[in-house]
């Protein structure tokens, strides 16, 4: 008897991927920053900080706006995650065609994961209110593992935690990060034009790049 091939699976980063989340990240940061009477962060400056997980974010927006705060980083850290997940889906949407080409990739019989440093609750919650979430076979965030992206271990733990396997897997991200962690994890990676890439995402070194989600598909199909 032939023995099953196993499902192919493509992996995507969140933020600046599936999601433009940048206005409700924005307001959450910019109401954590008045509570300090400091200055607000620009879309421009957030664009910046998003993708190497929440902490990193206000640590950069603490440095942007006068330095350290007297307050502790993890109490800083508890009110803007409590600010952010009062209206995590206010403003945020999913890219265009993301939701028709997601649907398409599980019609082809694609597994489907999300692979992202934001935390698993907030993503989870996120991707709910988006009517996104039943698309992916899981979802698993930063804190969720021993060490986020670019680390190549939290790749391999979504894929675990999907049920496949690195032999026929596929990265979908925006950053470097994305790209750094696919490579070690030895797995081809896309990369979108569109997210919050801090350099000219043509630079990224991704094995693809896509500047409209609907092409993800055919350049899916190369490597899988």
């Amino acid at each position: 008897m032939t023995q099953s091939l196993p499902p192919t699976a493509i992996l995507f980063d969140l933020d600046g991927t599936l999601v433009d989340s940048l206005p409700d990240l924005l307001r959450a940061t910019n109401i954590l920053l008045a509570g300090l009477d400091r200055r607000p962060a620009t879309a421009d400056e957030l664009r910046g900080w998003v993708g190497d997980g929440a902490a990193v974010l206000v640590a950069h927006a603490m440095a942007a706006t006068g330095g350290p705060p007297e307050a502790a980083p993890a109490l800083l850290l508890k009110t803007f995650l409590d600010i952010y997940e009062g209206g995590l889906a206010d403003l945020s949407k999913p890219y265009p065609g993301v939701e028709a080409t997601l649907q398409q990739l599980v019609a082809r019989g694609h597994r489907l994961g999300v692979c992202t440093n934001k935390p698993t609750a907030l993503s989870v919650e996120l991707l709910d209110a988006l009517g996104l979430s039943s698309l992916f076979a899981a979802i698993v965030g930063g804190d969720s593992v021993a060490a986020k992206k670019p680390d190549p271990g939290h790749i391999r733990a979504t894929l675990e935690a999907m049920g496949a396997t690195g032999q026929r897997a596929l990265m979908v991200g925006d950053s470097g990060n994305d790209v750094a962690a696919a490579k070690a994890a030895g797995i081809p990676v896309v990369a979108v034009s569109f997210g919050y890439s801090r350099v000219d995402p043509r630079g990224l070194g991704a094995d693809v790049l896509i500047d409209d989600f609907a092409q993800l598909p055919v350049a899916a199909a190369a490597y899988l």
